[in-house]
């Protein structure tokens, strides 16, 4: 049986952490690979070592599993690189959501569009580039799997600027057969969907039931009368757009100036720490062998892009965020889309989507501008391209409050900020 090397950085992230590694002990394609754990804060990583090394005894893996806080030293013959890392992730994203608000900007959740996501893009670029360029160096052959936002820019990056072979993942797509179920009344497991366009703002394609009947228009006809309150702002869309867009109000309602008529109350991050304490208290007792290990599919798809890449499965994706080229046809080519892939042993594969109808388009198009001009802003750690990309930026409505919010943002992450180039 053929085996493979997996590299996980950012492994001490015990929610992703957790989900990756049930899929990964759970594949029988996986048996007998190498799981190289990679993390800078060394209790995060033991812990979830601990966990890992239970779960391969548990199931009887047999994979050889190993940990360390220099990258650098489980590269180098690294077939695939997934990545989770984020900076400060909570303290740093609730400066990005509530610094724009206290100078008048109107936004929502602040994580992949409007201010807060130029600043999660200005210090997240240099450490992804610092991985890629020791995967250029030693595993250059190696694919680099991101779960990290904010995902279209760290595609982008990748793909500008790298020669890396780069996939983002995301599993938005997969709980909108749960809120089209919602609205359809139906048993969101007889509902299938496909979408293309941005990451956290693509739209449903298709919707259709698993005797491939297409549910558009009964969703025409229950949209008009479900509950006004359940996800208002996507709703909206959908009437004026034609196409319903994922993956829902919170996400969507970043993109657009009009999102935080939707709520403006972004992550609940006392309640995103406290699911963080809960899962690490899970672990904590599932090592200590007081809780009983009990391992389910994640609904992630890194482990089954891995295997179909190892196994030449020509497995679809789908959604996967990659360098457009072409795959949305009126997009622009330098832009990061999220579509369905296909993967085998020569690679990741996007589907050519065609034409997406010319309202989106032009919506999406806005939006791609803006992320085009953060990456530029990120890669040379300039302010001065910082400040453009939010005068771009839709959500922005004022000169006065972008030069504030740019200064105060900017000492904060200024830590991390520098030239790629």
């Amino acid at each position: 049986m053929r085996t493979t090397k997996i590299v996980f950085i950012g492994a001490g992230s015990a929610c992703f952490g957790k989900d990756l590694f049930n899929d990964i002990f759970l594949s029988e394609e996986l048996r007998g690979s190498t799981l190289s754990l990679v993390d800078i804060d060394r209790e995060n990583l033991e812990r979830m070592y601990n966990l890992a090394v239970k779960m391969n005894e548990v199931t009887g893996a047999g994979l050889k599993i190993e940990r360390t806080v220099e990258r650098r030293d489980v590269l180098s013959d690294a077939e695939f690189v997934v990545n989770s890392a984020a900076i400060d992730r909570i303290n740093l994203w609730k400066h990005d959501f509530e610094i724009p608000k206290k100078y008048g900007i109107r936004h929502a959740f602040g994580e992949n569009g409007g201010p807060g996501a130029l600043f999660f893009t200005m210090r997240t670029i240099p450490m992804i580039m610092d991985f890629a360029r020791d995967m250029e160096e030693l595993c250059p052959n190696a694919y680099f799997f991101n779960f990290s936002n904010p995902e279209s820019r760290i595609i982008l990056a990748l793909a500008r600027y790298t020669k890396i072979k780069s996939l983002g993942l995301c599993h938005g797509l997969y709980f909108m057969t749960e809120i089209i179920g919602r609205i359809l009344g139906m048993d969101e497991e007889n509902i299938e969907v496909w979408g293309a366009g941005i990451n956290h703002f693509q739209w449903l394609t298709e919707i259709k039931d698993k005797d491939g009947n297409n549910l558009y228009p009964l969703l025409h006809e229950k949209n008009k009368t479900y509950k006004p309150s359940y996800e208002p702002l996507s709703r909206k869309l959908f009437e004026v757009f034609g196409l319903y867009p994922t993956c829902g109000d919170s996400h969507s309602a970043e993109y657009v100036p009009y999102g935080y008529e939707s709520g403006e109350d972004g992550c609940d991050f006392d309640e995103h720490l406290e699911e963080v304490e809960e899962i690490t208290k899970e672990i904590a007792d599932i090592t200590a062998g007081t809780r009983p290990v009990k391992l389910e599919y994640s609904g992630e798809r890194a482990v089954d892009a891995i295997t179909g890449i190892m196994n030449n499965k020509k497995d679809i994706i789908e959604a996967g965020i990659v360098y457009n080229n072409g795959a949305i046809t009126n997009l622009p080519f330098d832009a990061a889309v999220e579509v369905p892939v296909m993967v085998d042993a020569t690679g990741i594969h996007p589907v050519t989507v065609g034409d997406l109808p010319s309202g989106i388009a032009r919506l999406l198009t806005t939006q791609i501008g803006v992320q085009q001009m953060a990456v530029e802003a990120a890669i040379h750690g300039s302010k001065e391209l910082a400040m453009q990309a939010l005068l771009i930026d839709p959500v922005v409505n004022s000169t006065n409050a972008a030069k504030l919010l740019l200064n105060e943002l900017w000492e904060i992450n200024k830590p991390y900020i520098r030239s790629c180039l």
